[in-house]
């Protein structure tokens, strides 16, 4: 099965609408596919793609012709989870809350296009705008105007569906917005370099890759080779420490070293300058099993995901990233515009 790192998804009632993510990034998606997985799908089907169309995805999947609403909420719903930001890589991060608020205007296109579509999705508009709203002022900055236009839609959305809560809180954000001057944005500390402790004795040492799927988007560098780690001797006593280069945001998150395979040990990690970092006591047995030859020991940070990401499903996202920076502003994303504009303020 493609990981969904390389097959952006709509998880619908029912459904599953599933896009190249080449043609996504690049502005020249023309199709999608669509997958029933249960009969109460036909509604929407209908309405989205009409009865022809409707009647062939019942019976398993169907190609159909692209519809823009849906393209658009594919490509933010991918980059909140999958956006490789990286200061190595030069990849810009993209602001969780224009995300969130781009998202939510998405979620209600759609919803209008095809009704019923989307019950029982991950997040409503609602949903997504009040995840977003208490750092839009901030986010902001240099696409004021867009977030301002944005929130205007929204309020009108809420309430044509009688949500007075909602609509008076984007209409109020609007008009905060409409005064706001543009503000630099931070995106990334400073890569970090591991250091030994004086005089302690290196029984191994090495390097490793963040595996994407692991850990919470928008948090860590998604450069290949930023995790250092070593396992030194002091006065006795066996320490692993632990360092991942560059941080977008703070998380919990774990260290988890393996020999052959198999865990000997986790590494809480803190947020520190430059990245995360942490180190442990090893037990004696542990120590020894380290010390040993020909034993491959590597370190993977965060949970087991599902699926994994390998260094070669890294490099093609990021080179189709890349290859994004060289469309026009005017047909990427509110977050991509903003993360330019942040970009020119610095120089």
């Amino acid at each position: 099965m493609t990981h969904p790192v390389r097959t952006p998804v709509v998880a619908a009632d029912g459904g599953l609408v599933r896009f190249d993510l080449a043609e996504l990034l690049s502005g020249t998606v023309t199709s999608m596919r669509i997958e029933v997985t249960d009969a109460s799908a036909e509604p929407w089907l209908t309405r989205l793609c009409g009865p022809e169309n409707a009647l062939a995805a019942l019976d398993g999947e169907v190609a159909v012709p692209v519809v823009p609403e849906l393209a658009g909420l594919a490509l933010l719903l991918w980059a909140r989870r999958w956006w490789p930001a990286s200061a190595v890589l030069g990849i810009v991060s993209l602001d969780p809350a224009l995300l969130d608020v781009e998202a939510a205007v998405a979620t209600a296109a759609v919803e209008d296009v095809a009704e019923g579509m989307l019950d029982g999705f991950e997040a409503t508009p609602g949903e997504l705008f009040d995840s977003a709203a208490d750092a839009l002022l901030a986010a902001a900055g240099p696409v004021a105007g867009e977030v301002r236009g944005l929130c205007e839609r929204l309020a009108v959305w809420f309430d044509e569906r009688d949500d007075v809560v909602r609509a008076e809180a984007a209409a109020e954000l609007a008009g905060r917005l409409e005064s706001l001057a543009p503000s630099q944005r931070s995106y990334a500390l400073a890569a970090g370099t591991p250091q030994a402790a004086a005089g302690a004795g290196v029984l191994a040492e090495g390097r490793a890759s963040v595996d994407w799927a692991r850990v919470p988007p928008g948090v860590l560098d998604a450069a290949d080779d930023t995790v250092a780690w070593r396992i030194v001797t002091a006065e006795g006593a066996a320490r692993l420490r632990v360092e991942v280069a560059g941080a977008f945001a703070d998380a919990a998150l774990t260290a988890f070293a393996t020999r052959d395979g198999e865990v000997f040990a986790e590494v809480p990690l803190a947020l520190g300058v430059g990245g995360f970092a942490g180190s442990v006591e090893l037990d004696e047995r542990s120590a020894r099993l380290v010390a040993e030859r020909d034993v491959h020991i590597g370190v993977e940070i965060g949970a087991e995901p599902v699926f994994i990401t390998t260094p070669d499903d890294r490099a093609a996202v990021v080179a189709l990233v890349r290859a994004r920076e060289g469309l026009p502003l005017s047909v990427r994303t509110v977050a991509e515009r903003a993360a330019a504009g942040a970009a020119d303020e610095e120089f």
